[in-house]
């Protein structure tokens, strides 16, 4: 495997992440050449999550979005159903190469939302886990061992660590298919230790090598975790957040039994647990302005949100106007729109657990949708220039998403009346958390979730979400096999992952990990069609990173030119 002599310039400096409290313009200094205290290992550790996000070229790369230069039929299906497209300009250029499945070229480090950004991000996060992992064994060698302060906060490093290469992993390679075929599988490089040198080698290893690490780093975090050291745990690895990134993990490496271990942490067996840790919907009746929406999403107080992590971005710009969105017949799909009936509500156009998202368009053209749990928060460098940091709060793991996650798992355990009691709650726990007001405007429209009404819904593949059968996980490995009599539950399971991560960027990672087919609709273009092995579904490694020798994401591409570039951390941009 080709060495690499480059992986990113902030692994080098002084990290200024955000910090893990309720404001985002709280920046905890990093002075990384003194960390010579637990006091300061603590305070470094707040600011070592990654600063990026997945979600943009996660959506970008799902079938969430479409390209609205082409035809499709409005959105809204009580509108007039006309073939119409929109002359709408990309947000820039590189969203043009991520809409074609091709390399980034077109973007920097320095651009938000892109391959480059995900890359430096997250290894500089990895950076600065490292750096507290060293400063540990500093400290500890120098009092004559490790405290309980130095072994949470070595957790909480550990775990940092293993999250940040499980996004990179996801974003940049193969999914992972089984411990011995996912050694073929191009990997990302596992940094263990803290870099010192400029052109340090690196190797990509493989896949499989790649989830062991990750494994290690984790199941060592989890079991030295002490959330007692954190001011506020919403913003860190929390145990419940710790237990839901590990069953996020095992449902990817496909060790079922684990997921629902991990699950049951958080969740616990009993439905009067669970109602108390879904998503409460009633305030969003109270929201008007789109800020509303995404304080109430982004909540703290929220016993749904597990962990949330701040993160520069201009997503919920680039949604709205733009040439790619959630729109058309992939927004009625991820939103639930509908003009007649469904399994769980009578004679409604729009579900109302995504009708109270924040959703928005304009009478009868589609400038897309976005979710309220994406809006932007403005940090100011300069108010009179009116220049700064777009910011959006990353709701990194819910309870909602983790009941999907077990009830997949019970499923793939056979378990399947086990299963349907988590699909269920998972809506009829939802409904009971909507707020009076729209209880009594929606209640004589919604149906009760059952096994009955699961299994009658979800057996007709012309349903939108719904599929014949689920052979297409053995396009990813030959073991991965899903039975007929488990595709109704798997097609309810699609549908509620579908709404339930939208913008969020784990659609993208569920189409890989399944083997579905991913078509991309191009204007004067035949369609992108992406199948299960094809190279494309590993986003390219940045353009940069390439240049320095890094080995490439996929064996068919031909590597970035060595154009000269300049790096820059990040950039300013306008309030709008």
């Amino acid at each position: 495997m080709k060495s690499v002599k480059y992986i990113t310039m902030s692994a080098l400096v002084a990290l200024s992440l955000s910090s893990c409290s309720e404001s985002f313009l709280d920046h905890p200094a990093d002075n990384r050449t003194e960390i010579d205290s637990e006091d300061k290992i603590v305070k470094l550790l707040t600011s070592s999550y990654p600063s990026a996000n997945f979600m943009w070229v996660s959506e970008m790369s799902s079938d969430n979005f479409i390209d609205n230069r082409t035809p499709h039929l409005p959105t809204k299906t009580w509108n007039p159903q006309i073939l119409s497209y929109y002359n709408y300009s990309p947000y820039d250029r590189a969203d043009d190469q991520l809409w074609l499945f091709e390399p980034a070229t077109q973007a920097t480090f320095s651009d938000y939302d892109q391959p480059g950004q995900i890359w430096d991000g997250y290894y500089a996060s990895i950076a600065s886990a490292n750096a507290a992992l060293q400063a540990i064994d500093e400290v500890s060698a120098k009092n004559g061992g490790m405290t309980p302060t130095l072994r949470a906060a070595r957790a909480e490093a550990l775990l940092i660590r293993a999250y940040s290469h499980f996004c990179l992993v996801n974003v940049f390679c193969q999914p992972y298919k089984n411990a011995e075929v996912s050694k073929q599988d191009v990997g990302v490089p596992y940094v263990t230790e803290m870099e010192d040198v400029v052109q340090k080698q690196y190797s990509r290893g493989n896949v499989s090598e790649v989830y062991t690490k990750i494994e290690a780093d984790l199941e060592e975090g989890i079991a030295n975790l002490n959330e007692q050291i954190y001011e506020k745990p919403k913003w860190h690895f929390n145990a419940y957040a710790a237990h839901a990134f590990a069953a996020r993990f095992y449902l990817y490496k496909r060790d079922w039994q684990k997921v629902v271990e991990h699950a049951n942490f958080v969740l616990g067996t009993d439905n009067a647990t669970l109602l108390n840790m879904m998503f409460d919907y009633a305030p969003l009746a109270n929201a008007f302005y789109g800020s509303d929406f995404a304080n109430i999403w982004q909540d703290p107080q929220q016993n749904n949100n597990l962990m949330l992590i701040t993160t520069g971005s201009l997503m919920a710009r680039r949604s709205l106007g733009y040439r790619y969105s959630c729109a058309g017949s992939a927004a009625r799909e991820v939103f639930l729109i509908t003009s007649g009936t469904h399994a769980f509500w009578r004679s409604y156009y729009v579900c109302p657990l995504t009708g109270v998202s924040g959703m928005f368009g304009s009478s009868t053209s589609d400038y897309g949708y976005l979710s309220g749990k994406l809006m932007e928060q403005f940090e100011y460098s300069d108010k009179i220039a009116g220049i700064g940091f777009p910011h959006i709060l990353h709701r990194a793991f819910t309870a909602n998403e983790l009941l999907l996650e077990r009830a997949e798992a019970k499923i793939m355990l056979r378990q399947y009346d086990a299963a349907c009691e988590d699909l269920c709650a998972y809506w009829n726990n939802s409904v009971e958390k909507l707020g009076e007001v729209d209880k009594k405007t929606y209640g004589s429209s919604i149906n009760v979730a059952t096994k009955q009404v699961i299994e009658n819904w979800y057996s007709n593949a012309d349903h939108a979400n719904c599929y014949a059968d689920w052979d297409c996980t053995q396009l990813v490995s030959s073991d991965y096999v899903i039975p007929h009599e488990a595709t109704p539950y798997m097609n309810c399971l699609n549908e509620w992952r579908r709404w339930e991560t939208s913008f969020e960027g784990l659609r993208f990672f569920d189409l890989k990990r399944w083997g579905r087919e991913i078509v991309h609709e191009v204007r004067d273009h035949d369609p992108i069609v992406i199948k299960p092995g094809d190279p494309r579904l590993a986003i390219e490694v940045p353009w940069e990173a390439l240049s320095a020798g890094m080995a490439t994401s996929r064996p068919s591409t031909t590597a970035a030119s060595n154009a000269n570039y300049v790096l820059i951390d990040t950039k300013e941009y306008k309030t709008k």
